[in-house]
């Protein structure tokens, strides 16, 4: 670990943040400026990722969480936690592309199911993935999340999470005991 990784810090979003964390899930995602880190969908989706609506409405949500990764004060990565009963939803994973492949994305999805564990005392993480993204897939398998084979819909004709470039994408729920 770098000296650099120590000066991360946390904190839930808040309604100034939308703005920043927009341009933050954009920029991990779609189009060109995506394609300096690895996690990007510009191959599969045109369009946008989130819109600050979606943002507003994660950050507001009871029983909800998004947390912001700051390094000296510029937000570096994000993501969404949901209340779900006995288990939390993990979503809106984003690491600024120019700063993915330093160990920044385990060291927030770390954080994510520490905060997980001690606010709402859950006993797994879940969450959706691209079947498609097999890179990804496998990233979040060697952090011990496995596949379930439960698939579900994308959700074609909502351009709010964006215009697919293939007619076969699919979402496949992953899940972590934590």
């Amino acid at each position: 670990m770098t000296s650099e990784t120590f000066a991360l810090t946390f904190r839930p979003a808040g309604p100034a943040d939308v703005p920043a964390l927009v341009e933050l899930v954009e920029s991990a995602y779609r189009g060109d400026a995506s394609r300096a880190g690895w996690t990007t969908e510009a191959d599969l989706l045109d369009g946008q990722r989130t819109d600050a609506e979606g943002v507003a409405a994660a950050i507001a949500a009871p029983g909800g969480v998004v947390l912001l990764a700051e390094r000296d004060g510029e937000l570096v990565a994000c993501c969404q936690l949901e209340h779900r009963g006995e288990t939390a939803y993990f979503g809106m994973f984003s690491v600024r592309p120019t700063q993915q492949g330093g160990g920044l994305g385990r060291m927030v999805l770390a954080e994510a199911e520490r905060v997980a564990r001690e606010r709402w005392g859950v006993t797994a993480l879940e969450m959706t993935v691209i079947v498609q993204r097999a890179e990804l897939i496998a990233w979040y398998e060697r952090r011990g999340y496995r596949r379930t084979g439960e698939l579900s819909p994308f959700p074609y004709g909502d351009e709010r999470f964006g215009v697919p470039r293939r007619p076969d994408l699919r979402f496949e729920k992953l899940v972590k005991a934590i």
